[in-house]
């Protein structure tokens, strides 16, 4: 027989998500709307990504299809009922960051998370209405640094996400501040909160390694409102991810998961995969040769216009993140070698669960 779960609710912008876990903005294509709606109707918050939505989307659909409009439409899919949605915007991905988040808020989504960056300007793009709006942080600094730059703006953070080293895909942290015992997320957690609690009390959410029940408790325990976890509903049946990508992780060992860096993310931030990645391999061998015919994760060049990927240029020290994590969601896999990017507990992976199943673990009911 089922009990309840003895988590507290967690309750962003007066919504009341029952189960305090939001599961994690995976780009590209693994958090779409199955996963996102299955983890919505268990009581969390359920994710889409916006990276690359619009191939992805247009692909399904057979017609090329927008940003904006592609957002709309993934929000749309992913919502039910008695249930909340968000979708995470990484910063990184700035030429489609301000469409990505009008098509959001168009489509009524229950929260924009966003990180990969600071989102300085995040709460005058498009007025939120009753959209919650939470930054990703990895430090008290950044968040400081986010709420007193919207409080120019006339707006406070809703709620914020702190994330570990540990997490998977980009980290907020240099190469040589991962392993440091400062930046552990129980040691990052105090400032965090109380700097939270100095601009209005808002929920703190932390990221990074949580695997486990007593992992969430243990975190709550310190403080925490809630946790974000990817790897976990990575490897479920509701997630987009391939099915090659899904058995990386599950046969994937602790020596397997390594943070990427010359070659890495053209970025520059530090990138945790596994290394018998096919596109990392390539990398390593300099097998690859530079190509960036998809232009996503550009910066800008001297006139303000995004052309500049180092990806492009040399294939020295960076892999073509796109093309690696297109393939990883089933686009183009056939012609381009697979990205497979995952937290650093994947190696615990040893089936894929329903979201259902991984829900009730993770909430200590059971079955």
């Amino acid at each position: 027989m089922k009990s309840h779960s003895t988590l507290k609710p967690l309750i962003i912008k007066g919504k009341k998500i029952r189960v305090p876990i939001i599961q994690g903005g995976m780009g590209v294509g693994v958090s779409l709307h199955p996963l996102a709606k299955a983890v919505a109707q268990e009581g969390g918050l359920g994710i889409v990504s916006s990276a690359i939505l619009d191939r992805i989307v247009s692909k399904r659909n057979g017609k090329k299809i927008n940003t904006h409009d592609s957002v709309f439409e993934e929000v749309s899919l992913s919502k039910t009922k008695n249930g909340f949605t968000g979708i995470n915007i990484m910063m990184a991905l700035g030429r489609d960051f301000v469409d990505s988040v009008k098509g959001a808020l168009d489509a009524g989504v229950d929260a924009i998370i966003s990180g990969a960056g600071l989102p300085l300007n995040l709460p005058v793009i498009q007025p939120p209405k009753d959209t919650a709006l939470i930054p990703i942080v990895s430090s008290a600094r950044a968040l400081d640094i986010i709420c007193k730059k919207w409080e120019k703006l006339g707006y406070r953070p809703d709620a914020v996400v702190l994330e570990g080293p540990l997490a998977g895909g980009h980290l907020g942290f240099r190469i040589d501040q991962v392993d440091l015992e400062s930046n552990k997320l129980e040691n990052l957690l105090p400032p965090v909160k109380d700097l939270a609690r100095k601009f209005g009390d808002m929920p703190v959410i932390v990221a990074g390694g949580i695997y486990t029940h007593a992992d969430i408790v243990k975190f709550m325990d310190m403080g925490a409102d809630g946790v974000q976890m990817g790897t976990r509903f990575l490897a479920t049946i509701e997630s987009s991810a391939t099915e090659a990508y899904k058995q990386a992780v599950v046969l994937a060992k602790e020596e397997d998961i390594i943070v990427a860096h010359r070659p890495g993310s053209p970025c520059g931030l530090p990138f945790r995969v596994i290394k018998q990645s096919p596109m990392y391999v390539s990398a390593l061998q300099r097998k690859r040769p530079p190509k960036c015919d998809k232009g996503y994760v550009l910066m800008k060049d001297a006139e303000g216009k995004y052309t500049v990927c180092p990806a492009k240029e040399s294939n020295e020290n960076h892999f073509c993140i796109c093309n690696g994590l297109l393939s990883s969601a089933g686009y183009n896999s056939d012609k381009e070698e697979s990205l497979f990017t995952v937290g650093t507990n994947a190696y615990r992976v040893d089936k894929i669960l329903s979201v259902k199943t991984l829900m009730n673990e993770l909430t200590g009911t059971g079955e």
